[in-house]
């Protein structure tokens, strides 16, 4: 499996890895980002990487990588694994919001839409644990307007009444299980021309349900203080995001932070791969990267 990191150039220059420095990836993935760091803060500087899937971590735990502190958990959790870990001056941390290319083709929880799978869309998911949410859960037992709500704020969809509504009826019969179901409601409930876009129908239904599953936004937005509070002065701040409510909550707390004299903004605007990179990894092609400096 080709693992390809998002900006990895780009993180890189923002962070800025010194010699001896501790950096923290608070989703670490495949490790992409944190093998390239690895080689900068040599030979003393460790990484602290969080990986909240167990079945990633697991994977990353046979790279056997020199100098990384891998721990399966949320970033959410992020105060209390500093103290228990111990990781010292913190010079740096790193957040990658998107989903790894795993999560997508190996998982087999249902994330994309290409594929026929059940509808679990967790992160953390562990196949001996069934009381979490899942978006089965969301489809077959919220209501209309909760589901309704989920797909206008969480995914911008402009249909989101239709979708609820087709939902319900659907689920009267039978049960929603699996990515190809919804997908079929989705079709149904939505006008032929809606195809003719440039994103597919299903992709902000998707993108709803992962973000309610894993309650990500508010996450994000519980966290960031909190990884401010860790960096040492002068430490930075990287921050990719893969759609507008997440880049609002960036933008937003940055701006916040700044005015309170607290960060210094290192990207006006935010950073967005080069045609090269989207050609090489099409799925970069919506990344932003929003970096700020510790006061």
């Amino acid at each position: 499996m080709l693992h390809q990191p998002v900006l990895q150039k780009e993180v890189l220059g923002y962070l800025d890895p010194k010699a001896n420095e501790n950096f923290i990836d608070c989703t670490i993935g495949l490790g992409g980002h944190s093998k390239a760091i690895l080689k900068k803060n040599c030979p003393k500087g460790k990484i602290l990487g969080i990986e909240t899937d167990p079945e990633l971590y697991k994977k990353l735990l046979k790279l056997n990588l020199n100098r990384l502190i891998l721990v399966n958990d949320s970033y959410l959790n992020l105060e209390e694994i500093v103290k228990r870990e111990k990781i010292g001056l913190v010079s740096g941390i790193l957040f990658d919001l998107g989903l790894s290319s795993w999560h997508f083709e190996k998982s087999g929880r249902g994330f994309s839409f290409q594929k026929d799978e059940p509808l679990i869309m967790r992160y953390d998911w562990n196949s001996s644990e069934n009381e979490k949410l899942t978006a089965e859960e969301i489809l077959n037992k919220w209501s209309e307007q909760e589901i309704e709500k989920i797909l206008r704020e969480y995914g911008e969809e402009k249909f989101s009444k239709k979708i609820a509504k087709e939902i319900i009826r659907t689920r009267k019969t039978r049960p929603i299980k699996t990515t190809f179901q919804i997908k079929e409601v989705i079709k149904k409930a939505v006008p032929n021309w809606y195809y003719q876009q440039k994103i597919h129908p299903a992709t902000k239904t998707f993108q709803a349900l992962r973000i309610a599953v894993n309650n990500e936004l508010n996450n994000l937005e519980k966290t960031l203080p909190i990884a401010l509070k860790i960096l040492k002065p002068k430490g930075k701040l990287v921050i990719i995001s893969f759609h507008s409510l997440e880049d609002r909550i960036v933008k937003n707390f940055f701006r916040e932070n700044y005015k309170k004299g607290l960060l210094k903004i290192l990207t006006k605007k935010p950073v967005s791969p080069t045609e090269i990179e989207i050609k090489t990894n099409p799925r970069s092609r919506s990344a932003k990267l929003r970096s700020a400096e510790k006061l």
